[in-house]
């Protein structure tokens, strides 16, 4: 399994080594910094075991009981086989917190998901991570029903006044600005940047192991990667500021820091 090289027979394993110990500090932090909702863009095991599962379950702690506190989706690493599908090893764990608050405009299982947020924050879920046809190979594909409900979910009264953020695991743009590699990136993401663009909306992705921000434009929402958030020498993840239905700040922070 690609999976089982690149962490293991190649060694990268031994950089996540310390995973359980970051996320309960992340969680801690979470606390101190009074933040309202922790969003998880994915790619929470390596090998999409029910150990994997459990663990990160167990390190995450009480959040993960409440969805008006915590967003957590899939990525390409949680859906690696079809076995973990089958067995819904990610959805016995964190199924609850995939449920929307609009309903009528999911498409494709739970997805898009939404979190209306107190009366300033939309949280919009999809799912990018898909078993892949040949192993080795790790695009992400929303595809045409999430995005066509996406579209309606977006035109609803309840988001006009929110600003919106969208999560999904595979990355729209590297960190220079530029479409990821055929083989590794969003397929649909001009789609998803045509759906959901400008000041009000952001993207916030996983996959790409770099953290970066790109301010929205009018023809692209905010993107903000999320980088290794448990990588040995790459720990942190983003505080991201919201008033108003506004994004009006950000700030890169290390665990413990």
């Amino acid at each position: 399994m690609p999976a089982l090289a690149e962490l293991k027979l190649r060694g990268r394993a031994r950089y996540f080594a310390d995973s359980p110990k970051t996320i309960r500090t992340i969680v801690d932090d979470f606390g101190r910094h009074r933040a309202d909702h922790l969003i998880v863009s994915g790619d929470l095991t390596g090998y999409a075991l029910e150990e994997e599962f459990e663990g990160a379950l167990q390190a995450l702690g009480p959040l993960t009981k409440d969805k008006r506190r915590c967003t957590i989706i899939p990525g390409n690493h949680d859906t690696y086989t079809p076995g973990a599908l089958a067995d819904h090893r990610f959805e016995r764990r964190f199924g609850h917190l995939l449920e929307s608050d609009l309903p009528a405009f999911t498409r494709e299982g739970p997805y898009p998901f939404v979190r209306l947020l107190d009366d300033q924050v939309a949280v919009v879920g999809l799912m990018s991570a898909r078993v892949p046809l040949v192993p080795g190979f790790s695009f992400g594909v929303i595809g045409k029903r999430q995005l066509e409900g996406l579209e309606l979910l977006i035109q609803q009264p309840e988001l006009k006044d929110r600003a919106v953020m969208v999560v999904v695991h595979h990355a729209p743009l590297t960190k220079e600005g530029r479409a990821d590699k055929p083989l590794h990136g969003l397929v649909d993401a001009k789609r998803l940047f045509e759906l959901v663009r400008g000041e009000r909306f952001a993207v916030l992705h996983g996959h790409i192991h770099r953290r970066y921000h790109h301010p929205a434009s009018p023809t692209r929402p905010h993107v903000f990667g999320a980088g290794s958030s448990t990588q040995r020498g790459n720990e942190g993840y983003w505080l991201i500021d919201v008033r108003d239905g506004k994004f009006v700040g950000s700030e890169m922070r290390r665990p413990g820091a």
